[in-house]
This record gives structure tokens, C-alpha cells and sequence, in this order.
């Protein structure tokens, strides 16, 4: 079938239709001497005369007249797949979509997203699934439909948006004492115990890091595999986190406080990530667009 010419079938289709070749050739916008030498390559693709005369007309075979309303519903469906994808009323939409996302993530923003997407396509779904797996392979998949974090390390074939930049904010307990004195120091801050978010159990990160170009390291007591603990550890003890700024929401208690950093963390983007076999298609686009738009309302 490598051979398979498409306008053969558009052609056969005007054919049995108008059982005429000069009438098929008008309809298609071809000369007459055009269509008859492609009814002569059909006879010979299908082995069958196809029209014969008949009187000052032309009548179809008998075999022409079996498969004759099989060619129009093909040449249908290849004009439907050939086509540019049609619009949807997203409203009638009935559809389920994956979005891989972090713990923090999801007890902040999952309430709001699910409140924006009920509002306007009542019949989505969402499902939040754990970023423990950052691998590309299920966006490639279709496993999952949308991966919204910081941008993952094998993002190269990904399509992604940046939703906003977040940056890290200090955490302590209320009346910690490192909130005693008039300016939080490097030194004052660097003293106390800390407890830090590490999926690797890694006791430096990007705070860390910062530290070190200056020379000065922090206590590291405790590692825990989320924000949310983070935030829940400071508030009962006396060690010192650190979170994104954009987690500040989930931490805005009586029993805790956030401050400026004393040292330069670089910001990074928060995205939504996404394979290119979704660039087109037009629901998938309408969830990106939603959310972009429900991440920028929120500044």
C-alpha cells in the first residue's frame, strides 16, 4: 500500500457519484481530459471497467455499484482525519486528566484549580498523582497529562509554560527567639538548628549552597520528605526551615512566621510541563490555558 494515492479515492468517489467524467471533473475543478486519464489508472488499480457507455451516459459495474458506498464513507473519514481539529463546546466535554504534582502543591492550589475547572467544563475530572516520579516517560505515555513543579531534569522533547517564579522565605515557630533581635544575621541564622525538605535525603540544598559561597555552614538536624513537614516541624520545635514563598499560604497560622532569608537563594520557575503529541489537541489546551490564567489571577 506504500503506493496508495488519496486522490485516487477522491476521484472515485465524484465518479460513482456523478457517473460522469466530465461532471466528476467539474465537481473536483479538473479538466476532463485530466479525469479521464484517472479513471483509466482506477481500471487498472481495480481491475474492473469501472463506467461503461450506455445510450448518451454512463452506468456503473456491478462492482463499482458494491463498493460504491464504502469509497464515499472513506473518502469521508480521510477528509475528517486530514482535517484541522474541530472546536469543542468544552462545557460537553466528559473527560478525565492526570496532573503530577507535589504534596505542597496539591494542599495549596488543587481546591482553587478544581474550583476553576468545575465552574467551566463540569464534566473534567482531575487527578492529583504524587511527583516522587519525575520521569518523562509517563508524558510520553499519556499517564499523565500535565507535570507542574520545578522543570524536570529530562525536559528536552517537553513542552512547557511558567506559571510564576517563587523564591524561599525563612520559617520559624511564633516567638522563636531568633525573631528576638532587630535584623536576622547570617551568623544568628546559620546558629540555630535547622530541618530541610530533601527528597534525596541530601543535607544540602540550594540554601546551603548559598551558605557555602560565603564560607558559613548551617545545623542540619532533621530531614523530612515534604514542605507541609517542614512547616509542621518548625511549628513544634525550635529548629529553623526554609519553604518556597508561594507555600507561604499553607503556613499562614498563629504558630508560625516566615522571614527573609539573610542570604541570596536564586528564584526558580514553577512550570507546567506537558509531551508534544498534547500540543493540539484542544482540550488539553483549554486545561493549560485555565491554568496559566488561574496562576496568574492568584498574584
Amino acid at each position: 500500500m506504500s503506493d496508495l494515492d488519496l486522490n485516487l479515492l477522491v476521484a472515485l468517489d465524484a465518479l460513482l457519484q456523478e457517473k460522469s467524467v466530465t461532471a466528476a471533473a467539474r465537481r473536483l475543478g479538473l479538466s476532463t481530459s485530466a479525469m479521464s486519464r484517472t479513471l483509466s489508472r482506477l481500471r487498472a488499480r481495480l481491475g474492473d471497467p469501472i463506467l461503461v457507455p450506455a445510450g448518451r451516459g454512463m452506468v456503473a459495474t456491478q462492482h463499482a455499484l458494491a463498493i460504491a458506498a464504502d469509497v464515499h464513507s472513506l473518502r469521508a473519514a480521510v477528509q475528517t482525519v486530514l482535517s484541522p481539529a474541530s472546536t469543542v463546546d468544552i462545557r460537553d466535554v466528559r473527560r478525565h486528566f492526570t496532573i503530577r504534582a507535589n504534596e505542597a502543591f496539591v494542599l495549596i492550589f488543587a481546591a482553587d484549580l478544581s474550583a476553576a475547572v468545575a465552574d467551566a467544563a463540569p464534566g473534567i475530572k482531575l487527578r492529583f498523582a504524587p511527583r516522587s516520579d519525575k520521569d518523562v516517560q509517563s508524558l510520553r505515555d499519556a499517564a499523565v497529562d500535565l507535570d507542574i513543579g520545578v522543570l524536570p531534569s529530562e525536559s528536552g522533547e517537553l513542552r512547557c509554560q511558567t506559571l510564576f517564579e517563587d523564591r524561599y522565605v525563612g520559617l520559624a515557630k511564633t516567638g522563636h527567639p531568633i525573631f528576638d533581635a532587630k535584623q536576622i544575621t547570617i551568623g544568628s541564622y546559620a546558629a540555630w538548628g535547622h530541618v530541610v525538605f530533601s527528597p534525596q535525603a541530601d543535607f544540602a540544598g540550594p540554601v546551603d549552597r548559598a551558605l557555602a559561597e560565603l564560607g558559613v555552614y548551617r545545623d542540619v538536624r532533621l530531614i523530612v520528605p515534604s514542605f507541609p513537614a517542614v512547616i509542621a516541624v518548625a511549628a513544634a520545635s525550635d529548629l529553623i526551615g526554609a519553604i518556597p514563598k508561594s507555600y507561604h499560604k499553607s503556613a499562614a497560622t498563629s504558630q508560625i512566621r516566615t522571614f527573609e532569608l539573610p542570604v541570596a537563594v536564586p528564584s526558580f520557575d514553577i512550570v507546567q510541563a506537558w509531551h508534544p503529541r498534547m500540543d493540539a489537541d484542544p482540550v488539553h489546551r483549554w486545561l493549560r490555558a485555565l491554568i496559566f490564567e488561574t496562576f496568574k489571577s492568584m498574584k
